[in-house]
């Protein structure tokens, strides 16, 4: 298997996962109510902030693994063209 596609693989996955899991954490932090609740001010000051952070890490992540994944294509495209190129098709005019 060929490294860009397991690099895209990966990228994708951990992107989406990074992402699924900080809107779970959030979606479990919700009262009733909807509103959000913390034990302190300073613990949502910095929940929030890695929050934040961590989408958009996976933003690039998602981004990065697109990127791979259309540079991979482009790649096997590019080689499927260059062998049909370089192989020409010769058809025996004589067959003895």
């Amino acid at each position: 298997m060929n490294p860009t596609m397991v690099l895209s693989s990966l990228a994708l996955l951990s992107g989406f996962g990074i992402r699924y899991w900080i809107n779970r954490r959030k979606f479990y932090r919700r009262s009733p109510l909807g509103a959000e609740s913390f034990s302190s001010y300073e613990k949502s000051v910095f929940i929030s902030f890695l929050e934040r952070t961590g989408k958009w890490i996976a933003y690039i992540l998602i981004i990065f693994g697109l990127l791979l994944l259309w540079s991979y294509s482009k790649q096997q495209k590019d080689n499927k063209v260059l062998i049909q190129k370089e192989v020409p098709f010769k058809h025996d005019q004589n067959p003895k």
